[in-house]
Protein backbone atom coordinates (compact mmCIF):
# COMPACT_ATOMS: atom_id res chain seq x y z
CA UNK A 1 0.00 0.00 0.00
CA UNK A 2 1.09 3.52 -0.78
CA UNK A 3 2.15 6.00 1.68
CA UNK A 4 1.07 8.85 2.42
CA UNK A 5 3.53 10.69 4.53
CA UNK A 6 1.62 14.09 6.52
CA UNK A 7 4.21 13.93 9.20
CA UNK A 8 5.10 17.44 10.72
CA UNK A 9 9.29 16.81 10.81
CA UNK A 10 11.57 15.27 10.28
CA UNK A 11 9.00 15.29 6.65
CA UNK A 12 8.36 14.02 3.62
CA UNK A 13 11.39 15.15 0.43
CA UNK A 14 11.17 14.89 -2.80
CA UNK A 15 11.69 11.35 -4.21
CA UNK A 16 14.85 12.28 -6.33
CA UNK A 17 16.88 13.82 -3.58
CA UNK A 18 16.40 10.63 -1.71
CA UNK A 19 17.27 8.33 -4.40
CA UNK A 20 20.50 10.49 -5.00
CA UNK A 21 20.80 10.36 -1.47
CA UNK A 22 20.94 7.02 -0.79
CA UNK A 23 23.34 6.46 -3.76
CA UNK A 24 25.74 8.75 -2.21
CA UNK A 25 25.70 7.03 0.60
CA UNK A 26 26.92 4.26 -1.13
CA UNK A 27 29.36 5.81 -3.42
CA UNK A 28 29.50 9.82 -3.55
CA UNK A 29 30.78 11.32 -7.20
CA UNK A 30 32.60 8.17 -7.92
CA UNK A 31 35.03 8.21 -5.35
CA UNK A 32 34.29 4.90 -3.60
CA UNK A 33 33.46 6.67 -0.59
CA UNK A 34 30.76 7.24 1.25
CA UNK A 35 29.05 10.90 1.24
CA UNK A 36 28.91 9.73 5.62
CA UNK A 37 32.78 9.37 5.43
CA UNK A 38 34.16 11.96 3.18
CA UNK A 39 36.17 15.08 4.23
CA UNK A 40 34.28 18.04 4.56
CA UNK A 41 37.84 19.60 3.27
CA UNK A 42 37.48 18.03 -0.03
CA UNK A 43 37.32 19.79 -2.87
CA UNK A 44 34.13 17.20 -3.84
CA UNK A 45 32.01 18.56 -1.22
CA UNK A 46 32.99 21.70 -1.26
CA UNK A 47 31.40 22.07 -4.83
CA UNK A 48 28.39 20.75 -2.85
CA UNK A 49 28.26 23.30 -0.45
CA UNK A 50 29.28 26.08 -3.04
CA UNK A 51 26.49 25.11 -5.25
CA UNK A 52 23.84 24.54 -2.38
CA UNK A 53 24.62 28.60 -1.17
CA UNK A 54 23.97 29.43 -4.75
CA UNK A 55 20.78 27.83 -5.55
CA UNK A 56 19.57 29.47 -1.43
CA UNK A 57 20.31 33.00 -3.20
CA UNK A 58 19.12 31.88 -6.42
CA UNK A 59 15.54 30.74 -5.22
CA UNK A 60 15.18 33.12 -2.58
CA UNK A 61 16.90 36.13 -4.75
CA UNK A 62 18.69 37.20 -1.79
CA UNK A 63 20.17 40.72 -2.51
CA UNK A 64 23.63 41.72 -1.93
CA UNK A 65 25.11 42.31 1.71
CA UNK A 66 23.49 39.08 3.13
CA UNK A 67 25.27 36.04 4.10
CA UNK A 68 23.90 32.23 4.17
CA UNK A 69 25.13 29.98 6.73
CA UNK A 70 24.27 25.89 7.15
CA UNK A 71 24.78 25.34 10.50
CA UNK A 72 24.45 22.52 13.40
CA UNK A 73 21.67 22.60 16.68
CA UNK A 74 18.07 23.28 14.71
CA UNK A 75 16.27 26.56 15.19
CA UNK A 76 16.05 26.33 19.12
CA UNK A 77 20.14 26.77 19.04
CA UNK A 78 19.37 30.15 16.99
CA UNK A 79 16.85 30.97 19.78
CA UNK A 80 19.48 31.57 22.06
CA UNK A 81 22.06 32.85 18.95
CA UNK A 82 19.88 35.20 17.50
CA UNK A 83 19.52 37.73 20.87
CA UNK A 84 23.59 36.61 21.86
CA UNK A 85 24.51 38.77 18.58
CA UNK A 86 21.30 40.88 17.88
CA UNK A 87 20.37 42.06 21.59
CA UNK A 88 21.79 44.88 23.12
CA UNK A 89 19.01 46.59 25.24
CA UNK A 90 15.78 45.40 24.20
CA UNK A 91 13.96 43.31 21.41
CA UNK A 92 10.32 42.70 20.59
CA UNK A 93 8.86 39.66 19.69
CA UNK A 94 5.11 38.81 18.63
CA UNK A 95 3.79 35.46 20.30
CA UNK A 96 2.02 33.07 18.29
CA UNK A 97 2.40 29.49 19.80
CA UNK A 98 4.86 27.09 21.36
CA UNK A 99 8.15 27.90 19.39
CA UNK A 100 7.71 31.76 19.24
CA UNK A 101 7.62 31.15 23.19
CA UNK A 102 10.94 28.90 23.70
CA UNK A 103 12.38 31.82 21.39
CA UNK A 104 11.41 34.50 23.76
CA UNK A 105 12.60 32.55 26.58
CA UNK A 106 15.96 32.60 25.42
CA UNK A 107 15.83 35.92 24.31
CA UNK A 108 15.39 37.38 28.46
CA UNK A 109 18.68 36.10 29.16
CA UNK A 110 20.22 38.75 27.52
CA UNK A 111 18.15 42.12 27.34
CA UNK A 112 14.30 43.42 28.04
CA UNK A 113 11.88 41.67 25.97
CA UNK A 114 8.73 43.17 25.16
CA UNK A 115 5.46 40.95 23.36
CA UNK A 116 4.45 43.34 21.36
CA UNK A 117 1.46 41.24 20.23
CA UNK A 118 0.19 37.79 21.35
CA UNK A 119 -2.64 35.04 19.99
CA UNK A 120 -2.84 33.44 22.90
CA UNK A 121 -6.47 34.63 24.13
CA UNK A 122 -7.72 32.49 21.53
CA UNK A 123 -5.31 29.16 21.33
CA UNK A 124 -2.97 30.97 19.38
CA UNK A 125 -6.00 30.39 16.05
CA UNK A 126 -4.55 33.58 14.54
CA UNK A 127 -1.97 35.76 13.65
CA UNK A 128 -1.87 39.09 15.63
CA UNK A 129 -2.02 42.30 13.67
CA UNK A 130 -2.40 46.17 13.56
CA UNK A 131 0.30 46.19 16.62
CA UNK A 132 2.73 49.01 17.46
CA UNK A 133 6.63 47.95 16.82
CA UNK A 134 8.52 50.68 18.80
CA UNK A 135 11.44 52.08 16.90
CA UNK A 136 13.59 51.75 19.76
CA UNK A 137 14.01 47.86 19.65
CA UNK A 138 17.02 46.34 18.47
CA UNK A 139 15.05 43.72 16.62
CA UNK A 140 11.56 42.53 15.97
CA UNK A 141 11.23 38.46 15.98
CA UNK A 142 8.18 36.84 14.22
CA UNK A 143 7.95 33.22 13.72
CA UNK A 144 6.14 33.12 10.66
CA UNK A 145 4.56 29.86 10.41
CA UNK A 146 3.36 27.65 13.07
CA UNK A 147 3.40 24.12 12.65
CA UNK A 148 0.89 23.23 16.07
CA UNK A 149 -1.21 25.63 15.41
CA UNK A 150 -1.91 26.19 12.31
CA UNK A 151 -1.20 29.71 11.15
CA UNK A 152 1.11 31.30 8.92
CA UNK A 153 2.24 34.64 8.13
CA UNK A 154 0.96 34.74 4.31
CA UNK A 155 2.68 38.63 3.43
CA UNK A 156 6.48 39.74 4.84
CA UNK A 157 5.27 42.71 6.92
CA UNK A 158 6.91 45.96 7.24
CA UNK A 159 9.07 47.08 10.89
CA UNK A 160 10.91 49.75 11.66
CA UNK A 161 13.28 48.06 13.49
CA UNK A 162 15.51 44.58 12.13
CA UNK A 163 13.23 42.24 11.64
CA UNK A 164 14.12 38.47 12.14
CA UNK A 165 11.74 35.41 11.43
CA UNK A 166 12.22 31.67 12.18
CA UNK A 167 11.21 30.04 8.71
CA UNK A 168 11.72 26.38 9.94
CA UNK A 169 8.31 25.33 8.41
CA UNK A 170 7.68 27.21 5.48
CA UNK A 171 10.96 28.39 3.87
CA UNK A 172 10.59 28.50 0.28
CA UNK A 173 7.15 27.65 0.55
CA UNK A 174 6.04 31.29 -1.11
CA UNK A 175 8.24 34.35 -2.27
CA UNK A 176 9.76 36.55 0.03
CA UNK A 177 11.09 39.83 -0.44
CA UNK A 178 14.53 39.28 1.89
CA UNK A 179 15.37 42.79 1.73
CA UNK A 180 12.68 43.32 4.42
CA UNK A 181 14.72 41.20 6.61
CA UNK A 182 18.18 41.42 8.76
CA UNK A 183 17.87 37.72 9.69
CA UNK A 184 15.85 34.47 8.54
CA UNK A 185 16.53 31.14 10.25
CA UNK A 186 15.35 27.74 10.59
CA UNK A 187 15.59 23.72 11.38
CA UNK A 188 15.65 22.32 7.21
CA UNK A 189 13.92 19.22 8.42
CA UNK A 190 10.59 20.81 6.89
CA UNK A 191 10.70 21.44 3.25
CA UNK A 192 14.47 21.15 2.56
CA UNK A 193 16.65 18.20 3.97
CA UNK A 194 17.14 15.64 6.72
CA UNK A 195 16.92 16.44 10.59
CA UNK A 196 20.79 18.25 11.79
CA UNK A 197 21.34 21.28 9.36
CA UNK A 198 20.42 24.61 10.30
CA UNK A 199 19.99 27.69 7.36
CA UNK A 200 20.62 31.05 8.64
CA UNK A 201 20.66 34.30 6.28
CA UNK A 202 21.72 36.89 8.07
CA UNK A 203 22.37 40.74 6.63
CA UNK A 204 26.08 41.69 7.93
CA UNK A 205 25.36 45.29 8.64
CA UNK A 206 23.63 44.22 12.12
CA UNK A 207 26.60 42.31 12.92
CA UNK A 208 29.37 43.44 15.41
CA UNK A 209 26.87 45.92 17.55
CA UNK A 210 26.68 44.43 21.05
CA UNK A 211 28.88 45.14 23.70
CA UNK A 212 29.23 42.03 25.25
CA UNK A 213 31.82 39.03 24.51
CA UNK A 214 30.79 35.89 21.91
CA UNK A 215 31.94 32.77 22.47
CA UNK A 216 33.34 31.60 18.58
CA UNK A 217 30.94 29.02 18.06
CA UNK A 218 28.21 31.44 18.26
CA UNK A 219 29.94 34.27 16.26
CA UNK A 220 27.47 34.52 13.04
CA UNK A 221 30.79 35.85 11.86
CA UNK A 222 33.24 33.17 13.13
CA UNK A 223 30.94 31.45 10.59
CA UNK A 224 30.75 34.22 7.71
CA UNK A 225 34.52 34.38 7.30
CA UNK A 226 34.85 30.28 7.68
CA UNK A 227 32.41 29.68 4.98
CA UNK A 228 30.29 27.47 7.35
CA UNK A 229 33.34 25.17 7.56
CA UNK A 230 34.88 26.40 10.99
CA UNK A 231 34.04 23.00 12.17
CA UNK A 232 32.98 20.06 10.43
CA UNK A 233 28.95 20.72 8.86
CA UNK A 234 26.25 18.61 8.86
CA UNK A 235 27.95 17.32 5.49
CA UNK A 236 24.74 14.45 4.34
CA UNK A 237 21.96 16.48 5.73
CA UNK A 238 23.66 19.60 3.24
CA UNK A 239 24.07 17.10 0.31
CA UNK A 240 20.42 16.18 0.62
CA UNK A 241 19.48 19.73 0.86
CA UNK A 242 21.26 20.56 -3.06
CA UNK A 243 19.35 17.93 -4.24
CA UNK A 244 16.25 19.41 -2.76
CA UNK A 245 16.88 23.19 -4.26
CA UNK A 246 17.71 21.06 -7.38
CA UNK A 247 14.19 19.70 -7.75
CA UNK A 248 12.92 23.07 -6.70
CA UNK A 249 14.22 24.82 -9.36
CA UNK A 250 14.05 22.01 -11.87
CA UNK A 251 10.10 22.62 -10.60
CA UNK A 252 9.88 26.18 -11.75
CA UNK A 253 11.49 27.99 -8.22
CA UNK A 254 9.68 29.66 -5.52
CA UNK A 255 6.57 31.08 -7.46
CA UNK A 256 5.66 27.81 -9.23
CA UNK A 257 6.04 25.62 -5.41
CA UNK A 258 3.67 28.80 -4.32
CA UNK A 259 0.87 28.28 -6.75
CA UNK A 260 0.90 24.66 -5.68
CA UNK A 261 1.00 25.04 -2.31
CA UNK A 262 -1.87 27.07 -2.79
CA UNK A 263 -3.96 24.40 -4.59
CA UNK A 264 -3.18 21.72 -2.30
CA UNK A 265 -4.04 23.59 0.86
CA UNK A 266 -7.56 24.79 -1.12
CA UNK A 267 -8.14 21.11 -1.42
CA UNK A 268 -8.04 19.88 1.75
CA UNK A 269 -9.54 23.20 3.57
CA UNK A 270 -12.43 22.94 0.87
CA UNK A 271 -12.88 19.30 2.36
CA UNK A 272 -12.78 20.62 5.92
CA UNK A 273 -15.10 22.90 5.35
CA UNK A 274 -17.70 21.14 3.61
CA UNK A 275 -17.17 17.49 5.74
CA UNK A 276 -19.95 17.60 8.41
CA UNK A 277 -17.07 15.67 10.41
CA UNK A 278 -14.43 18.00 10.54
CA UNK A 279 -13.99 21.74 11.21
CA UNK A 280 -10.85 23.74 10.90
CA UNK A 281 -9.09 25.24 13.67
CA UNK A 282 -7.26 28.39 12.63
CA UNK A 283 -8.67 31.46 11.62
CA UNK A 284 -9.47 31.64 7.43
CA UNK A 285 -7.51 34.47 6.95
CA UNK A 286 -4.12 32.95 8.43
CA UNK A 287 -4.45 29.17 7.79
CA UNK A 288 -1.19 28.24 7.02
CA UNK A 289 -0.24 26.51 3.90
CA UNK A 290 2.16 23.88 5.38
CA UNK A 291 0.36 22.33 8.39
CA UNK A 292 -3.77 22.38 8.58
CA UNK A 293 -4.99 21.40 11.42
CA UNK A 294 -8.76 20.05 12.17
CA UNK A 295 -10.66 18.83 14.61
CA UNK A 296 -13.83 16.47 14.89
CA UNK A 297 -16.91 18.99 14.35
CA UNK A 298 -19.27 19.64 17.49
CA UNK A 299 -21.32 16.03 17.95
CA UNK A 300 -18.68 14.25 16.88
CA UNK A 301 -15.68 14.35 19.07
CA UNK A 302 -16.24 10.77 19.93
CA UNK A 303 -14.61 9.33 16.91
CA UNK A 304 -11.22 10.60 17.04
CA UNK A 305 -9.72 7.27 17.37
CA UNK A 306 -12.04 5.82 14.86
CA UNK A 307 -10.43 8.67 12.15
CA UNK A 308 -7.27 8.03 12.81
CA UNK A 309 -7.55 4.41 12.89
CA UNK A 310 -9.37 4.20 9.26
CA UNK A 311 -6.55 7.06 7.62
CA UNK A 312 -4.06 4.46 9.12
CA UNK A 313 -5.39 1.79 7.09
CA UNK A 314 -5.87 3.67 4.03
CA UNK A 315 -1.77 4.69 3.99
CA UNK A 316 -2.27 8.15 5.88
CA UNK A 317 0.97 8.29 8.46
CA UNK A 318 1.46 11.44 10.24
CA UNK A 319 -2.13 13.27 11.13
CA UNK A 320 -1.97 12.98 14.72
CA UNK A 321 -2.38 16.74 15.88
CA UNK A 322 0.33 17.80 18.23
CA UNK A 323 0.10 16.75 21.75
CA UNK A 324 -0.10 20.27 22.95
CA UNK A 325 -3.43 20.42 21.22
CA UNK A 326 -4.85 17.04 19.88
CA UNK A 327 -7.10 16.64 16.69
CA UNK A 328 -5.76 16.24 13.57
CA UNK A 329 -2.86 17.83 12.15
CA UNK A 330 -2.11 17.41 7.82
CA UNK A 331 1.65 19.25 6.68
CA UNK A 332 1.64 19.32 3.24
CA UNK A 333 5.35 20.47 3.05
CA UNK A 334 7.03 21.62 -0.52
CA UNK A 335 7.52 17.83 -1.37
CA UNK A 336 3.69 16.70 -0.61
CA UNK A 337 2.17 15.91 -3.89
CA UNK A 338 -0.87 16.60 -4.53
CA UNK A 339 -2.20 13.20 -5.46
CA UNK A 340 -1.47 12.29 -1.43
CA UNK A 341 -3.63 15.66 -0.05
CA UNK A 342 -6.12 14.24 -2.97
CA UNK A 343 -5.95 10.55 -1.10
CA UNK A 344 -6.72 12.52 2.85
CA UNK A 345 -9.68 14.10 1.63
CA UNK A 346 -10.95 10.38 -0.72
CA UNK A 347 -10.42 9.22 3.10
CA UNK A 348 -12.36 12.12 4.61
CA UNK A 349 -14.90 11.80 2.55
CA UNK A 350 -15.38 8.23 2.92
CA UNK A 351 -15.31 8.28 6.50
CA UNK A 352 -18.07 11.05 6.62
CA UNK A 353 -20.38 8.35 4.20
CA UNK A 354 -19.76 6.10 7.31
CA UNK A 355 -20.59 8.02 10.05
CA UNK A 356 -22.47 11.30 9.34
CA UNK A 357 -25.93 11.46 11.36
Amino acid sequence: MKKHNFSAGPAILPQQAIENGAKAVLDFEGMGLSILEISHRSKEFQAVMDETEALFKELLNIPEGYHVLFLGGGASTQFYMVPFNLLEKKAGYVNTGVWAKKAMKEAKLFGDVECLASSEDKNCSYIPKGFAIPTDLDYLHITTNNTIFGTEYHEDIDSPVPLVADMSSDILSRPVDVSKYALIYGGAQKNLAPAGVTFVVVREDVLGKVSRAIPTMIDYRTHINNGSMFNTPPVFPIYVMRETLRWLKGLGGVEKMQEINRAKAKLLYDEIDRNAVFKGTAAVEDRSLMNVCFVPNNGYEDLYDAFMDFAKERGMVGVKGHRLVGGFRASIYNAMPIESVQALVDCMQEFEKAHAK
